[in-house]
């Protein structure tokens, strides 16, 4: 069925059986912005929103996210992560806030969902933290930009 791993030969959803694979190192990065509204922007880098630090709250609800994966999207696995990064990047002049996760393991498949969820709830976390300024902000461009391990490679 076009080569979907996640369906069997009548179409149903299961999850894949990686019991025969070996275990490699895998890695892999991903990253998203959201935009903000001046206002929401200079709360957020001054360090004054009423909920607390911001970024602070962002970085460990990404790492906590990308930990409940395999919680969140039914046919993931669950994965001993090896590693968790976080970091944020602030563009002043287009008052965004880029968020890059980084996810580690050795196992017998990768970690591209534990990476992107990672950034979405970061992401979603700086929302929460804000939307009593902002409701307009805009959560954009997340994507995979690096992935190692397994069958193949990816990185843009």
């Amino acid at each position: 069925m076009n080569g979907l791993t996640h369906f069997d030969q009548e179409g149903n959803a299961h999850m894949v059986d990686v019991g025969g694979k070996s275990e490699t190192e895998r890695k892999a990065v991903a990253t998203g912005t959201i935009q903000l509204g001046r206002e929401a922007y200079a709360v957020l880098k001054s360090g004054t929103a009423k909920k607390g630090d911001v970024l602070g709250v962002a970085r460990i609800a990404a790492i906590q996210g990308a930990k409940r994966t395999s919680d969140l999207i039914p046919l993931c696995h669950p994965l001993p992560l090896t590693r968790l990064a976080v970091e944020f990047e602030l563009n002043d002049e287009l008052c965004e806030v880029h968020c890059t996760c980084t996810a580690q393991t050795v196992g017998k498949t990768g970690v591209e969902m534990e990476a992107l969820t990672g950034v979405q709830v970061g992401l979603l976390t700086i929302y929460d933290m804000l939307k009593a300024i902002d409701k307009g902000m805009v959560m954009t461009q997340t994507k995979l930009v690096e992935k190692r391990g397994g069958k193949s490679d990816f990185s843009r």
